[in-house]
């Protein structure tokens, strides 16, 4: 088919002068540029935008949207050629995109299945391309060059509006006939104001006819040869799907344990750890990038020392590193008060005694109710009862128990040496999470039910190790391997645009789409691991997150370092806290709580009264939960949101700013970003970024918000890289007295920028 396009100049001016006049920008000069140059030059386009790209800067910012509708156009016409139809149409036909891209393999053939074409039709005309215009250029090219669909010879076939709505469908295709297009177009109305982002697995996938939809996973390795090979297979089937993974190994034997009671033969977790880093490099997500996997570990475990603070450093043997994967330790409450122990001069003196797992199993005999052996990561202190501080103790007092002890403060300087070098260890406080999880009752009292985060530190859910229990030969031959599913957690995000939806005043109508969205990604979801999508259908747990947190601060006029940001945090927190629970409720209502809802502090209230929510309306929210119950047993969570924040224009999750202006380099070319809705207003609130700001502030604002979440919450600490080592423990001991749950990244401005797993940005 022949595309007779109008000339260059006429839809290149068009565009500018559109962009003018919405921003108030003087384009004369480009304009000018533009119509000296000759119309038959395929390089006009590229010197317009190149031009508007270059104009970018902090005095000069809203050029970011004259670059866009640049781009946008080019976008236009590309996909108008190759679909055929006419460039000024904008978008073209959406039952031909959706017929072409499943006869091409691309969409699955749940689309055509599961509407008809005049449903199809119906939500053609919901579409509105001028919400294009809401894009700055970066968010625009993020987009298309990553999440629009191409068909395999990489032709883009999707427009932005496109993709939106083909996630709308694709998230509520199973929903009853009678409401699924009325939900359809609500959750479009979502998406395309940008009110709020959906996770990456999600945007790039849904609708698709491969990967999955959901954006974190955590495994629990078994202390034996088949648990640890098996987590490996696991790890490497959700990795190829893109997941971005947390394996906790505190319950494989440390080095120098016996095997089958041969003494000192086991070479604990480093070499397992080493295989694990192998994978994540070797399975990589269809080229685009490696597996992303964070490897967990107990400060009590007797390798935290021997190897495992070292596995990401440049120092020491290189036989004994994993460069490629991230690590995170596992905090109890006595260590961190071990490290406030000092004598009469200052001189920090807590002892830190570690321990092999399998070791403590054997030598000190506790069990549960079954018989099954219990180590010292299945307890917790409970605030009424120190559960695991009196089995720590015993363990320490137990003459025949191996241990190696330091002193925790010479752990914690390891810890901190590692941090500033390549930005871990995480910090995950056990105690704390295990204390505030709302689904403890599945455990006898002060038994671990969490025993590590995941890639992200903001999922916190309750886990278990698969076990192999049988294998045996069938009557046909075939070799027959019986799992006993543990739980493998999986978490599914989203995330709210907390300026463009404060602003816009629709929380509560927005959140309620959201968290159905979100639940029906665990009814769609196709993960390839079988126990990973059991502990979905069982928990249905959910993680809706933010983004925007200092774009909101400085539209609403309020300084980062400030008793009102705190203020403002605990009350906004509170809000999204209640209507993301209503919703749920609500779901209940209508499609019948998780599984495991009866005996949880949901279905009990303690969870209200812990969180001290008492006014008339939590109260009456309580009473409607217990009645009802809550579709999902865990419904909040902060994911980092880096990338999808920025094709929202906004700043990532609840960080502070990067710079009020920085340079962004994209294949051949590079320019400016600046700090969102930036003007004489509101750069005041922005000129101390991320390095700059007391990071004390930034503690007590994450505790205020994480009062409010149920799950966890992805927090950075930003530190000089000359920070003293004393600035940087009363950070992280600051962290653990205000209730933190975790810690994400210590980032120090030596270090190189740290590339993140991008399945947990929402």
């Amino acid at each position: 088919m022949s595309i007779h396009t109008e000339p260059i100049h006429s839809t290149i001016l068009a565009a500018i002068e559109e962009a003018s006049k919405r921003y108030g920008i003087n384009t004369t000069e480009l304009i000018e540029r533009v119509q000296k140059l000759d119309d038959s030059s395929a390089d006009v386009h590229q010197e317009a935008l190149f031009y508007a790209l270059n104009r970018i800067s902090i005095d000069q910012p809203n050029w970011t949207f004259v670059a866009a509708k640049l781009y946008l156009e080019e976008l236009y016409k590309k996909v108008a050629v190759i679909r055929g139809y006419h460039p000024s149409d904008k978008y073209g036909d959406f039952y031909h995109l959706i017929q072409t891209l499943t006869e091409k393999g691309i969409y699955s053939p749940d689309l055509l299945s599961h509407y008809s074409p005049e449903e199809i039709n119906e939500l053609m005309h919901v579409i509105e391309p001028t919400r294009d215009n809401l894009f700055n250029f970066i968010g625009l090219f993020l987009l298309a060059d990553r999440y629009l669909a191409r068909d395999h010879d990489k032709n883009i076939y999707e427009l932005p509006q496109e993709r939106l709505m083909i996630i709308a469908m694709t998230i509520m295709q199973q929903e009853k006939k009678e409401n699924r297009i009325s939900l359809v177009k609500e959750a479009y109305w979502a998406l395309s104001h940008l009110y709020m982002t959906v996770a990456t697995p999600t945007l790039a996938n849904a609708g698709k006819s491969f990967g999955q939809l959901s954006s974190c996973f955590i495994d629990t390795v078994d202390d034996s040869l088949d648990g640890i090979y098996l987590n490996n297979w696991d790890i490497a089937r959700l990795s190829k799907d893109g997941g971005g993974i947390g394996v906790y190994y505190g319950k494989v034997r440390a080095l120098g344990s016996d095997i089958k009671k041969f003494k000192e033969n086991s070479s604990g977790v480093v070499p397992w750890i080493r295989l694990l880093n192998d994978t994540a490099v070797s399975v990589d997500q269809l080229g685009q990038r490696q597996g992303a996997i964070a490897i967990y570990l107990d400060l009590f475990h007797k390798d935290i020392m021997n190897g495992f603070l070292d596995l990401k450093t440049n120092n020491g043997d290189e036989r004994r590193k994993a460069h490629d994967i991230f690590t995170g330790v596992s905090i109890p409450d006595l260590f961190m008060e071990k490290l406030q122990e000092v004598d009469g001069h200052g001189k920090s003196i807590g002892e830190w005694h570690t321990f092999c797992p399998h070791q403590v199993k054997q030598i000190m005999g506790w069990k549960d109710a079954n018989g099954n052996p219990l180590g010292l990561e299945d307890f917790y202190d409970e605030s009424d009862k120190r559960y695991f501080t009196e089995k720590y103790e015993e363990a320490v007092k137990h003459p025949f128990l191996p241990r190696k002890t330091y002193r925790a403060m010479d752990v914690m300087k390891r810890i901190m040496v590692a941090q500033l070098e390549t930005g871990t260890p995480f910090m995950f406080y056990r105690d704390e999470v295990n204390r505030q999880n709302p689904n403890k009752h599945l455990l006898e009292e002060g038994r671990t039910a969490i025993y590590c985060s995941n890639l992200c530190t903001e999922i916190a859910q309750n886990m278990s190790a698969t076990q192999i229990v049988n294998e045996y030969v069938d009557e046909e031959g075939n070799i027959i391997i019986v799992r006993k599913p543990g739980d493998f957690v999986v978490c599914n995000l989203s995330s709210i645009h907390l300026p463009n939806a404060v602003k816009a005043g629709v929380l509560e109508r927005l959140i309620r789409i959201q968290v159905r969205m979100l639940d029906n990604v665990i009814d769609l979801n196709t993960i390839s691991v079988g126990q990973a999508q059991m502990t979905n259908k069982k928990f249905r747990a959910i993680g809706l997150g933010t983004f925007g947190w200092h774009h909101l601060l400085a539209v609403k006029g309020i300084h980062w370092e400030s008793e009102e940001a705190v203020s403002y945090a605990d009350e906004l927190y509170e809000q999204i806290a209640y209507y993301t629970i209503q919703a749920s409720m609500e779901l209940a209502k209508e499609k019948g709580a998780y599984s495991k809802f009866n005996g949880s502090e949901w279905q009990t209230g303690d969870y209200f009264h812990r969180k001290k929510y008492e006014s008339t309306s939590w109260n009456q929210l309580k009473e409607e939960v217990q009645t009802y119950g809550v579709r999902n047993g865990w419904m909040m969570a902060v994911a980092p949101n880096s990338s999808t924040a920025k094709i929202g224009g906004s700043t990532d999750g609840i960080d502070p700013l990067y710079a009020v202006e920085y340079a962004e380099e994209k294949k051949n070319f590079k320019f400016i970003v600046t700090a969102p809705e930036l003007t004489h207003v509101t750069y005041p609130y922005y000129k101390k970024a991320r390095h700059e700001l007391n990071q004390l502030w930034s503690i007590k604002q994450n505790a205020a918000r994480q009062r409010h979440i149920d799950q966890s919450i992805s927090f950075n600490l930003y530190v000089s890289h000359d920070v003293k080592a004393v600035e940087l423990l009363n950070l992280h001991i600051e962290a653990w007295k205000h209730k933190l749950k975790s810690t994400y990244y210590v980032r120090s401005t030596s270090q190189a920028e740290i590339k993140e797993c991008t399945a947990c940005h929402s």
